[in-house]
């Protein structure tokens, strides 16, 4: 499936929902966006879809001194996956990757305690899943989310995003029950190259977009009542 750059992550969201229609109707459905970049997108995945939106955090845990390279990640409910070749190769030091997990351990408490306003966590177990990102470059961050969310023991997990690399999608498509990622490119470049605006999501964003979807989804205040309209 071919298309031109999204105009933001919104235009995304509504493109993606389009392939995730047939769970419109599925048995407790929860969309649960990885924040910040995956949150617009799922906002509109969760109105399309008549789905509550709520939030599952990644961080990327990066090699000191070289951030941008991962060697490893951490997710919510105390999931802590390390690349232990990575680790291995670059001979970094155990007190060094101790450092770095409880620095981003601190800033993924602090980011769910900002975004959730004191809602709970949402229910996870036995309910479809729609884990949604605004793009699949690496595939790490949706692996580190699939991985800590079946501790929960979901029902069904659906990783989507609206473009992605081919390369990640495979390694999604060996963790998740499914992959839903319409456009996987050869010259998949970077998640940003497909889209016009790719400006940084802010966190006050972010809590309003879940404040307008519990409404828009008529969701009780509590994260996991769930149901349907």
């Amino acid at each position: 499936m071919m298309r031109m750059k999204f105009a933001d992550r919104h235009d995304a969201g509504c493109f993606l929902a389009l392939a995730l229609e047939r769970y419109r109707h599925a048995d407790d459905l929860l969309v649960l966006a990885l924040p910040r970049g995956g949150v617009p997108v799922g906002f509109e995945v969760s109105l399309a879809l008549e789905a509550p939106l709520d939030l599952f955090i990644v961080r990327k845990l990066g090699v000191p001194g070289h951030e941008e390279l991962a060697m490893g990640a951490i997710a919510s409910g105390g999931v802590c996956i390390l690349h232990q070749d990575t680790i291995g190769t670059l001979a970094i030091p155990l007190e060094d990757v101790d450092r770095v997990v409880a620095r981003e351990r601190a800033e993924l408490a602090r980011r769910e305690a900002r975004y959730r306003e004191g809602r709970p966590a949402p229910v996870i177990a036995g309910r479809t899943i729609v884990l949604v990102d605004d793009g699949l470059a690496t595939g790490a961050s949706m692996v580190a989310a699939v991985t800590g969310l079946r501790r929960s023991r979901p029902g069904r997990i659906i990783a989507a995003a609206p473009v992605g690399s081919a390369d990640a999608v495979a390694l999604v498509r060996q963790v998740a029950d499914e992959c839903v990622c319409p456009i996987v490119p050869e010259d998949f470049g970077s998640v940003g190259d497909w889209y016009d605006d790719f400006a940084q999501t802010t966190d006050e964003e972010v809590r309003r977009l879940l404040r307008a979807a519990r409404e828009a989804t008529h969701i009780a205040a509590p994260a996991g009542a769930g149901g349907k309209r």
